[in-house]
């Protein structure tokens, strides 16, 4: 007898629908699984075959023909676990049901039956409702991630005789419901503030500009002045995640099985701080087959990376497009994929190898050109706010008295961030000022004679390159946002001014 389970594949970070057709015949007992499958799933047999057992539910005998469809398409993980066994117990009508083509499957067979978390639930529930599905079977602890997406019934399952029952309608099951307002409605408590860190304002300044117009930051500085304090302190300040950005965000985490069991959602920006010694598979995404890595990890939030001129001169390439187009594009033998990486990029690192500035330092000048040389200039041109953090000054450091708060500062970051979006239109692309093409620049950032010729003077004294003219005229633009100015001026072209100006100081 033939059956249909309707389950689906992971491809990058989406789904795509997969057909399990399960065919039981006359021959010797032997099970074959067909149909472009991994390693993972060749197993499944073994896992399949021992659950059925301990379910009370027979193993068929015979010749027992799997296909996974569309044969083309790679099939990864134990995800087909449930919907194979499910086909099997159909196939050799141990169960009636005319629910199968309603539902669809998805689940990692314990052994003794249980269905156990898999990767990827969020996209799998996104496309049975694309499909036109009523539901999907999932196991409990992905329930609440399947659960946001509304209009599809999402039936947690804790074992294959509870998913078997079921769909016979014999033992019903209530489907989840979650309020994804409720969710990001939910109070967060953050572990770290702005208020904690002595002195330092200047920085804090260039945060709160790099913040509200989703540019990339570069602290430079001795050890030990904050650099890292104050970057893990940049999430507190950012604004919120839509409802749009969260889907995709929690889509990524969870392809990757970095979503915690039970999470619905993620509704934080994210904060990755990958080690320096991180490969390019690792901060890009890859392997064999590709999958998402930290910079899309940090999709829609910061990416942090400590000692940047440690890190390999290679894997910092490989960032220069990603930082230019938010989308990053991996080609394997096994095909090509394309993941989003929409971040906001905080570098730290120390202006000589000895830790001091280059005034103080005891190294060499060929030493130190060495050690910056590791960053490349079109890197760096990629960079909008370059800022030196200096040492805190001990009357600062004794001080009873606190900085702003982080909420204080995230109120003027969201109200800047609003006036970009009236700017540029609710269904642009362009979702802040750094994201801004040639021509939003010719539209927004129009100057006059006299800024436009202390931006010409600066370009000339800086050596600058033509993006970074680009770079200083989206941050000045950010500066005006945040003082609710509608047109630039020269104390707004002036302040991004200096945020290049270490670009001489120390690659000059």
């Amino acid at each position: 007898m033939l059956s249909k389970v309707c389950a689906a594949a992971l491809h990058g970070i989406d789904a795509i629908p997969v057909e399990v057709e399960v065919n039981v015949g006359w021959g010797d007992t032997r099970t074959i699984i067909v149909g472009l499958p991994d390693a993972a799933v060749r197993e499944s047999i073994d896992r399949v075959s021992t659950a059925l057992t301990n379910s009370a539910f027979k193993f068929p005998m015979g010749r027992t023909t799997i296909n996974l469809a569309p044969a083309d398409v790679r099939k990864e993980g134990p995800s087909f676990d449930l919907p194979i066994a499910v086909g099997m117990i159909a196939a050799s009508e141990q169960m009636t049901s005319d629910q199968l083509d309603n539902f669809v499957l998805v689940g990692e067979l314990a052994l003794t039956g249980a269905v156990r978390p898999v990767k990827g639930v969020l996209a799998i529930a996104l496309r049975a409702r694309h499909e036109g599905k009523s539901g999907i079977l999932v196991p409990r602890e992905n329930a609440a991630e399947a659960a946001v997406v509304t209009g599809l019934n999402v039936i947690p399952i804790a074992n294959l005789r509870e998913a078997i029952h079921f769909l016979e309608g014999t033992v019903r099951i209530a489907p989840l419901r979650v309020d994804a307002a409720a969710i990001f409605d939910q109070p967060s408590e953050d572990s770290v503030d702005f208020a904690e860190v002595k002195g330092q304002e200047s920085v804090k300044r260039a945060l709160e500009i790099a913040a509200a117009g989703g540019h990339n930051v570069l602290l430079i500085g001795p050890p030990g002045t904050g650099k890292s304090m104050l970057a893990k302190r940049l999430p507190t300040i950012l604004p919120p995640l839509t409802t749009d950005e969260a889907l995709e965000t929690t889509k990524i985490h969870s392809a990757a099985g970095q979503l915690p069991p039970g999470q619905g959602l993620v509704t934080r920006r994210p904060f990755r701080a990958p080690h320096h010694t991180a490969s390019d598979a690792g901060l890009l995404g890859g392997s064999i087959h590709p999958t998402p890595g930290e910079i899309s990890l940090a999709h829609h939030g910061v990416l942090f990376l400590d000692e940047l001129p440690e890190f390999k001169r290679s894997v910092l390439e490989t960032m220069r497009q990603p930082l230019e187009d938010g989308k990053v594009t991996i080609s394997r033998a096994a095909g090509t994929m394309t993941f989003p990486s929409q971040f906001m990029l905080i570098a730290a690192m120390n202006p000589t190898p000895d830790g001091k500035m280059p005034h103080e330092s005891k190294s060499s000048p060929r030493e130190i050109q060495s050690y910056l040389g590791r960053v490349s200039g079109p890197l760096l041109d990629r960079i909008d706010l370059h800022v030196e953090v200096p040492p805190v000054k001990l009357r600062e450091i004794t001080s009873d008295q606190n900085g702003e708060p982080s909420a204080a500062i995230r109120v003027r970051v969201i109200a800047a961030r609003a006036r970009q979006q009236a700017r540029f239109g609710g269904k642009s692309r362009i979702s802040c000022n750094a994201r801004m093409g040639s021509r939003e620049l010719k539209s927004h950032c129009a100057l006059d004679e006299p800024t436009l010729e202390l931006l010409r003077a600066a370009m000339a004294d800086l050596n600058l390159s033509a993006r970074a003219y680009d770079r200083i005229l989206k941050v000045a633009r950010t500066i005006a946002d945040l003082a609710a100015a509608e047109h630039l001026t020269a104390e707004h072209v002036g302040e991004a001014i200096q945020f290049r100006s270490l670009d001489r100081q120390l690659w000059g």
